[in-house]
């Protein structure tokens, strides 16, 4: 079932969510050559718990840590180890905070400083715009799959693969909530959920450089890589569905 907020809770979430994304600015700001993912972890956790919130991710059952890191190729969930930056280094961080009985949830992809590269450049620029058109879809009236596809269209176009094993998600008391909100489309755009006023999604493009498939690594239980070794990008931000259109709520 598909819970709707009511305007004090989204209101609860949007506090939540500008504290996560000053967090994750200020974690993001500090990705160099040198630093550690560890290093990154005890940051974010330092940040969240001195904004008077609680790390979303350590309420997940067996995780231990305040962020996920998916270095080049890992996709998602990526424990942090004591791996330090490399220049060149493509570089996800998911983040998540707990504030008053709410989750917000946020991912950015960046390169670490150096060298510039074009091709690497041209992929985290397409993710973006991806999530940027993937939430314009977002209001009453629509469906889940004018989200699903206007991912999958950008992603694909420039000949990059959207992972299939992975999705968006409905976000709010649960960290993983009703609907599923893939970046791509599954059945026809009239067979996916109603967008309604109230709903709160967290709108993810999770893709990869070279071909969908992905797989565990590292023996960890958690960490997700591209099976091919290419890169991968992710993407996210929760929102929520109004009546004048999607609000962004993980922004400062």
């Amino acid at each position: 079932m598909i819970d709707i907020k009511t305007p004090k809770e989204i209101s609860i979430m949007a506090a939540g969510g500008k504290i996560l994304a000053e967090v994750l600015s200020e974690v993001l700001s500090k990705i160099k050559p040198g630093v550690s993912e560890l290093e990154l972890d005890n940051l974010a956790e330092k940040l969240i718990r001195g904004k008077g919130a609680e790390p979303g991710f350590k309420r997940v059952e067996g995780y231990r840590y305040s962020i996920c890191i998916s270095t080049n190729e890992a996709v998602v969930h990526g424990i942090p180890t004591d791996y330090r930056f490399k220049e060149g280094d493509v570089v996800g961080v998911d983040c998540g905070v707990y504030f008053k009985g709410f989750n917000t949830d946020m991912a950015q992809t960046i390169e670490v400083k150096g060298q510039s590269d074009d091709s690497v450049d041209k992929f985290l620029k397409t993710g973006e715009k991806a999530l940027i058109e993937g939430i314009k879809q977002a209001m009453p009236g629509n469906r889940v799959g004018h989200i699903s596809k206007a991912i999958q269209d950008i992603v694909e176009e420039k000949g990059y693969s959207v992972v299939r094993s992975l999705v968006g998600h409905g976000v709010g008391r649960e960290l993983h909530e009703e609907p599923e909100v893939p970046g791509f489309l599954i059945k026809k755009i009239d067979q996916t959920p109603n967008l309604k006023e109230g709903m709160v999604i967290a709108v993810e493009v999770i893709y990869n450089m070279g071909k969908a498939d992905v797989e565990y690594s590292n023996d960890d239980g958690w960490t997700i890589k591209t099976k091919d070794n290419s890169l991968s990008g992710l993407f996210e931000r929760t929102i929520a569905v109004t009546k004048s259109g999607p609000v962004v709520l993980t922004t400062v």
